[in-house]
């Protein structure tokens, strides 16, 4: 992927989504750019207009962290953005943060791993990469990801589900909203891990398949996906709204175990104790299974 357009195109919509009045500067009546212009950005950020010009146009390298965090704040960056800044930034420095290694190349979970995912029998529990691999879960996770688990191709992907398999549009009643938030997840990795050639493909292969994932990635926007609600419509039970808790494994560095849970006496968590029921039919003793190895190149 190259740095500098990402850095340029990155930069670019963050300025033009502030506005004057936002940031406490006239609007003023003569004003061809879409948000703030370059100059009010420097003025803002206390850099030469001369410098931030240079910066938007690509040319991150040398940055110091004083000038990122005053650009963050100028461009008005959640946290999110800002961390997606300083990797850009990193990424583009004559010494770029080490990438992570795993060896072996096919990674596989820790029996530990698996006991602690089984060991969770309320709610669908799992492991992801940065990349979206569904490569560890629980017999309520394998169950209610069972789309996903079904698409040809190994490991699942979740991204992959969502914007290449029809019935994601019926398991994501909100499918625009979860589209978003799989192409904002995908953004942050890729300038995490700007080396991650299994990534780039699949980066690769949505936006030639999807139009959606060609206009959503062009948003360049960002996210951090930790904590929240989201209602899904599965194809067994119905309809669910689950909280959910994303934990960063400190283990395993760029691995998120997730854990959904419905509020307890609610109708949704009916329909989670239908969906373990089905799950123990499906999956007899109930035991969740590693999904599949990573694919990682050695030195991604």
């Amino acid at each position: 992927m190259d740095n500098r357009a990402e850095v340029r195109e990155f930069l670019t919509t963050r300025r033009a989504r502030v506005t004057p009045d936002e940031v406490g500067l006239p609007c003023g009546t003569n004003r061809r750019v879409q948000g703030l212009r370059r100059s009010e950005v420097a003025t803002l950020a206390g850099v030469s207009v001369e410098y931030y010009t240079r910066l938007e146009r690509g040319s991150l390298s040398g940055a110091s962290p004083e000038v990122l965090e005053s650009l963050a704040r100028a461009l008005r960056l959640d946290e999110a953005e800002r961390a997606h800044l300083f990797d850009l930034a990193h990424a583009a420095g004559p010494v770029a943060r080490p990438r992570r290694r795993r060896n072996p190349r096919c990674w596989t979970p820790h029996p530990s791993l698996q006991w602690t995912l089984d060991a969770v029998t309320a709610g669908p529990a799992f492991v992801r990469n940065g990349r979206m691999d569904l490569l560890a879960a629980n017999a309520l996770g394998r169950a209610f990801y069972k789309d996903t688990f079904a698409m040809p191709g190994s490991p699942p992907n979740i991204a992959r589900f969502t914007f290449l398999d029809e019935r994601a549009r019926d398991f994501y009643p909100d499918w625009e909203m979860f589209a978003e938030v799989t192409v904002a997840i995908l953004r942050a990795e890729a300038g995490r891990d700007p080396r991650n050639k299994e990534l780039h493909d699949l980066i690769g292969e949505l936006g030639t398949r999807s139009e959606e994932f060609r206009r959503l990635w062009g948003a360049h926007n960002v996210r951090r996906h930790g904590t929240g609600f989201k209602t899904f419509h599965h194809p067994v039970v119905g309809e669910m709204t689950l909280a959910y808790e994303g934990l960063e494994m400190e283990a395993e560095p760029g691995l998120t175990l997730t854990i959904y849970a419905a509020e307890p006496g609610s109708p949704s968590a009916e329909r989670m104790s239908l969906l373990a029921s089905w799950a123990a039919s499906e999956y007899g003793d109930g035991a969740g299974t590693a999904v599949a190895a990573e694919p990682r190149a050695e030195g991604s």
